[in-house]
């Protein structure tokens, strides 16, 4: 590998999609193929911050399979009150947020990080890479309608991937010479919809949160395409048969990236060792 070589990783956003990211990271580090910055897109934020906190994958990666539907609930905080900006208020997430991530700056991180989010206001990508890691991954996640936004420096911030759900050209604006991105978002009509019981009923209309969801992912997916124009590879978990709010179902999330990335393996070391390739 080229000396000079700096390699970023995206991170995509899926909710509960995302924790394949875990997988992709674990198969990245048992290659050794360093990670030399990372941007992250909502659940990429987050997978990304923990990471980038201290280089360590192993503590998210116990959240995530010691993580059930009990959990899950315990984590709503539905605020009638703030009905006309949101669902939830997402206080419960963040404190959640600052159990894995504690409450640090973003320059102290061990690996260069940036998480990408919108600005509701008006319309624009906003990439986070200094102030609160904590504030930048709440505010990345904060899915529009469901979560209450959140106001980070006088602006009010959603979802990062409403604007960009794989920031490939953000990793690559922050220096990175080489880049993998990380896309969850399978083609939705590829997409296996079973449900919580784990069995697939075409009679039964889904949930008004799983539509919400399941909408916005949709939306998002013609957006990834224009991604893959921007990163040198593309790893794509597959993940199909877990919804996207199915959180417990962390370690077949987690396989399902490590198994994507250990596949691409050999053609990121065939484009290092290809002469001026990076």
């Amino acid at each position: 590998m080229n000396p000079n070589t700096k390699i970023g990783l995206a991170l995509g956003s899926g909710a509960a999609l995302g924790l394949a990211h875990i997988g992709v990271i674990k198969a990245l580090r048992e290659a050794d193929i360093p990670i030399n910055m990372i941007a992250g897109t909502s659940m990429g934020a987050l997978v990304g911050a923990c990471y980038a906190a201290d280089g360590q994958i192993e503590d998210v990666e116990e959240v995530a399979l010691t993580t059930n539907l009990r959990k899950i609930r315990q984590l709503l905080d539905p605020k009638f009150t703030l009905i006309r900006v949101g669902f939830l208020s997402g206080n419960r997430v963040e404190n959640f947020l600052k159990h894995i991530i504690g409450d640090r700056d973003i320059s102290d991180c061990k690996i260069p990080f940036a998480a990408v989010a919108a600005d509701i206001q008006s319309a624009k990508q906003v990439i986070l890479t200094q102030g609160s890691l904590l504030k930048a991954v709440r505010a990345s996640i904060s899915i529009p309608v469901v979560f209450v936004p959140v106001k980070y420096n006088d602006r009010f911030l959603v979802d990062g991937g409403t604007i960009n759900p794989v920031p490939a050209d953000v990793v690559r604006s922050m220096g990175a010479t080489f880049t993998i991105a990380v896309n969850v978002l399978n083609n939705p009509r590829e997409r296996i919809h079973l449900g919580l019981t784990g069995k697939k009923d075409s009679n039964r209309a889904p949930g008004m949160m799983n539509t919400l969801l399941q909408s916005f992912y949709l939306m998002e997916y013609e957006m990834v395409r224009a991604s893959i124009l921007k990163a040198d590879i593309m790893i794509e978990p597959d993940v199909r048969n877990i919804e996207v709010y199915e959180f417990h179902r962390g370690q077949e999330a987690i396989t399902a990236g490590y198994e994507a990335a250990r596949a691409v393996i050999p053609e990121i070391n065939r484009m290092f060792n290809s002469e001026g390739t990076v």
